[in-house]
């Protein structure tokens, strides 16, 4: 088991800055990678950002290309997501997931545990 939890959202003006932060515990051992997703509301959950834990090639939604940015702690146990240039567009509440048994894709029915979620609202 994996527990996720995360962090560090709230409100901010457009083109201001947030970090979230997403702490794994338990079998962090058996972790491949971690992502981001978000819901804005009325819209389904999409993936944002992932992070391999071996190798260095990380994902990024076209939407979020140049103004996000994942990364993790060298003892792979917490994972960070800082937010530039923020827009009304990204409000919505963003889950961290962690990825055990399979990450040939960051496909969010690949993804084996979540966060309890954490809101984020841009205000224009």
């Amino acid at each position: 088991q994996v527990q996720l939890v995360e962090s560090g959202g709230g409100l901010v003006q457009a083109g201001g800055s947030l970090s979230l932060s997403c702490a794994a515990s338990g079998h962090t051992f058996s972790i491949l990678g971690m992502g981001w997703f978000r819901q804005a509301p009325g819209k389904e959950r999409e993936f944002v950002a992932g992070i391999p834990w071996t190798g260095s090639r990380n994902n990024y939604a076209d939407s979020v290309k140049g103004r996000f940015t994942i990364s993790r702690d060298n003892a792979k146990t917490t994972v960070y997501l800082q937010m530039n240039s923020l827009e009304p567009e990204d409000t919505a509440v963003y889950y961290c997931a962690a990825y055990v048994r399979n990450l040939a894709t960051w496909a969010m029915r690949n993804a084996d545990y979540w966060g309890q979620g954490t809101q984020v609202t841009v205000s224009s």
